[in-house]
């Protein structure tokens, strides 16, 4: 988005809080000034070809507040336009909906410790100069290890030796580095300790007791049409397969990503983490789980904080806008997906996409920063003034 594009969009969104903000409890209808801002930059980021089309969900505590779908599932003229069932390819969302709750609960039931060393559960790594490498580095990305090219003939197996062989970087705690062999690591370590895949543990614990219905790994073969595309080798689109190179070899179950999902669906985890863990009267997480798992862990010299797999303020928090709490905390996903939830207000926003071009990373980055901004400044500052107004009656 160009600056006098954005400049454009703020004028606008200044107009429509101070004078035409809707009353509460309207449902983000046709007409419904709430969606016009974040229709404009939907509707930009498709004209620039950013991406194909997209879907985006405004939910709080209780319900979804909006839900809207944009363009088409795919680059191609024949694919169907984007509804709010459209499945997708999450990426690294699966971090966070899957293999970090998947830890935690794992974490909850006694059965394993964030302090554990990894080479409790990964003797392979005995000998290799890994000794205080913890559980709690691989989720906060601070364990000091780089990534590794996958072994296709023994895809695991070779992430676990290439994890032996490579010496730690810097200080463990202090370092932070993204690298999706910590995940990957997690995943593999869910099954180790559980004695089930990743998948079917995050089914049988956490997606079935939401009534997540849709989210899954590896789409099977009558849901796959639902799939929004995600773009390969020679920018050819692909429907209902992992895009990532690393998951597609783990046979599209790993723990840094290979999930699919749905706004929907990801709207009933957002809920469950904003009431401490319960949904509809059952118990996911532990309240002292989910407090855990957002609490700030900090490196780089507090310049980087981080949760438990969760994203908090580092350089890959563009949802992250003013508006929104300090204590704020989502993720991102390199299809082009996105979570950022506000326990203050008690707001969230979810941006699916079928993301087009990966080069213009500083454009796509705009695009969720200007969804979140439109949300912070619409709903969260309404929803506290709103709060402040019902308090001072």
């Amino acid at each position: 988005m160009d600056r006098s594009f954005a400049k454009y969009i703020m004028v606008l969104l200044c107009f429509i809080v101070s004078f035409a903000a809707p009353a509460a409890g309207q449902d983000g209808g046709e007409g419904d000034s709430r969606t016009a801002l974040i229709d404009m930059v939907m509707q930009s980021a498709i004209s620039r070809e950013l991406i194909a089309g997209g879907v985006v969900l405004v939910g709080d505590r209780q319900r979804d507040l909006l839900v809207r779908a944009y363009g088409r599932k795919g680059p191609m003229m024949v694919d169907e336009p984007m509804r709010d069932d459209t499945l997708f390819d999450v990426a690294s969302l699966t971090k966070v909906v899957a293999t970090t709750p998947a830890i935690m609960k794992l974490v909850e039931e006694g059965r394993l410790s964030l302090v554990d060393p990894v080479i409790k559960w990964f003797p392979e790594l005995a000998g290799s100069g890994k000794d205080d490498l913890l559980v709690l580095h691989l989720l906060t990305h601070t364990s000091g290890l780089d990534d590794v090219l996958p072994d296709s003939a023994a895809p695991m197996y070779g992430f676990i030796r290439a994890t032996a062989a490579q010496q730690l970087k810097g200080e463990l705690g202090s370092r932070f580095k993204y690298a999706d062999i910590n995940f990957i690591l997690l995943g593999e370590l869910v099954r180790r300790v559980s004695g089930k895949s990743l998948d079917r543990y995050a089914h049988e614990h956490l997606y079935a007791l939401l009534g997540m219905r849709d989210t899954c790994f590896n789409p099977k073969t009558e849901i796959s049409g639902r799939c929004a595309a995600t773009l390969v080798a020679e920018n050819s689109p692909q429907y209902g397969l992992v895009q990532d190179y690393a998951a597609r070899q783990l046979g599209g179950v790993a723990g840094h990503a290979g999930l699919f999902s749905t706004v929907r669906d990801l709207s009933l985890f957002c809920r469950m983490v904003l009431n401490s863990g319960s949904f509809d009267g059952k118990s996911v997480l532990a309240e002292r789980t989910v407090a855990q798992m957002v609490a700030p862990y900090f490196s780089r010299g507090g310049k980087v904080v981080r949760g438990l797999g969760w994203d908090i303020t580092s350089p890959f928090s563009s949802p992250r806008v003013d508006g929104f709490a300090e204590n704020s905390f989502g993720h991102t996903g390199y299809s082009g997906s996105s979570v950022w939830i506000d326990p203050e207000s008690g707001i969230y926003v979810i941006v699916l996409t079928s993301r087009l071009e990966y080069r213009r990373q500083k454009e796509f980055n705009q695009l969720r920063s200007d969804v979140s901004t439109v949300v912070a400044t619409i709903y969260a500052r309404r929803r506290d003034a709103d709060d402040t107004a019902s308090f001072a009656q």
